[in-house]
């Protein structure tokens, strides 16, 4: 990290001495983006951000990789190393704070003082957005990861309700197994499998959770609990179809929508999604949160975030500058957030207008209740919390124990922990 941060300072101090200082008062703001959001409802999100900074008066460039996070990481690495470091980044909870020690991020603290966000943002997303006490990123929103989808048609065929708790789930998968159906819709990815696992281990024990997934203890990884989670996942796996491997999240999505499947395990970019397909809430679909054994509310929190890198060109300083505002504006925040599935990072945005959906309104009920309950807790599967290199040491082994039935649980648990210590 020491070297990566040197490299990383004497980089933009280079670029700084070779750029002429220009007048602050003739900067014409203007940004260019890299994000990960290249299709789907995500693509029109972003498109919708680009339109607003426009229409604010800057000059909108994007850059889109598309792939796992490790592609836009070590894009951005290249880039910052070469001095031409993007103005801003889509990145997430512990690489916020490594850039940011790296020396590499700008600050908008001048914007956020004259804002006041800091009593309008969601109190768990602040530390993240200022990891040293500035803010070097601002929040689009709030991602609930721990959704459960339910299809109505089959669990009012077999007079069955939504399943609280994992036995209940498990009973009600053998009867929709019995009855012929597919019980859980899924494709086979890390990232999809690793969801599905953030569910699980939060549903059986929370505080195993926070150990195992937001520190990444060693004992807690290895533990008879992650044993039984894991043994769950492979009672799950077991109602899963033949048809797991090279699906997409949408077509899973789709089969619990028409009907082929009882339930789906994934976050509330499903809602966007499934909107945008013409699938109808409470029709061909219900929304709840995922099984837990400990009852009361829980959540599982995912934020996307933009972040400021250092910049030599007052127009690109006055340009994060205006995406800021822009991005942490309420019309910004109900516009993206009806658009994608989520709930806004402030909290002062009223839900019950603007075409936000009920599954969206139970979200930030849920939030509400969870974070009075404190069972609130980040997602480590959707990269918020432990840093990358143990979250993907960690999807490795989660993906593996997945496709092959010969790993038991024991050994998962043991090579989860294994995996993560060698990155240490």
């Amino acid at each position: 990290m020491t070297t990566l941060r040197n490299t990383l300072l004497w980089s933009a101090s280079t670029a700084l001495l070779a750029v002429p200082v220009a007048s602050q008062a003739m900067a014409e703001p203007k940004i260019n983006m890299m994000h990960q959001w290249a299709q789907g409802s995500e693509a029109a999100a972003i498109a919708t951000l680009g339109e607003m900074y426009e229409a604010a008066g800057g000059t909108w460039a994007q850059t889109a990789i598309s792939g796992h996070t490790s592609n836009t990481l070590a894009k951005l690495r290249s880039d910052v190393v070469a001095g031409t470091a993007p103005s801003a980044v889509q990145l997430k909870g512990p690489e916020i704070a490594e850039w940011n020690a790296a020396g590499a991020t700008s600050s908008v603290d001048d914007v956020a003082g004259a804002e006041g966000w800091d009593s309008v943002v969601a109190p768990d997303l602040i530390a993240v957005m200022k990891p040293t006490g500035n803010w070097v990123a601002v929040p689009m929103n709030i991602h609930r990861v721990n959704w459960l989808y339910s299809s109505p048609k089959i669990l009012n065929e077999l007079g069955l309700e939504v399943p609280k708790t994992w036995a209940e789930f498990n009973d009600a998968c053998d009867k929709i197994v019995a009855a012929g159906h597919t019980c859980i819709a899924h494709g086979a990815a890390d990232w999809s499998d690793t969801t599905t696992f953030d569910s699980v281990v939060y549903g059986m024990d929370a505080n195993l959770y926070r150990k195992a997934f937001q520190e990444a203890d060693l004992d807690a990884l290895r533990s008879q609990g992650m044993i039984d989670a894991f043994a769950q996942l492979r009672k799950m796996v077991g109602y899963m179809d033949d048809g797991i491997n090279g699906r997409s999240w949408e077509q899973s999505m789709t089969m619990v929508m028409s009907g082929e499947a009882a339930f789906f395990l994934m976050g509330d970019w499903t809602v966007a999604s499934a909107n945008m397909a013409g699938f109808k809430e409470g029709v061909d679909y219900l929304c709840d949160q995922t099984p837990v054994d400990w009852g009361g509310a829980g959540y599982i929190l995912n934020a996307d975030s933009v972040v400021f890198f250092k910049q030599s060109d007052p127009d690109y300083v006055e340009g994060q500058k205006l995406l800021a505002k822009t991005i942490m504006s309420p019309e910004f925040q109900v516009t993206f957030n009806v658009a994608k599935g989520s709930i806004p990072a402030r909290t002062d945005v009223d839900l019950s207008v603007g075409g936000f959906t009920g599954c969206q309104q139970k979200s930030l009920t849920d939030l509400k209740a969870s974070i009075a309950e404190g069972t609130l807790v980040r997602s480590m599967a959707h990269n918020m919390t432990v840093l990358q290199r143990y979250r993907g040491a960690m999807m490795e082994v989660i993906t593996e124990f997945v496709a092959d039935p010969s790993v038991t649980p024991e050994e998962a648990a043991n090579r989860l922990a294994d995996a993560v210590e060698n990155q240490m």
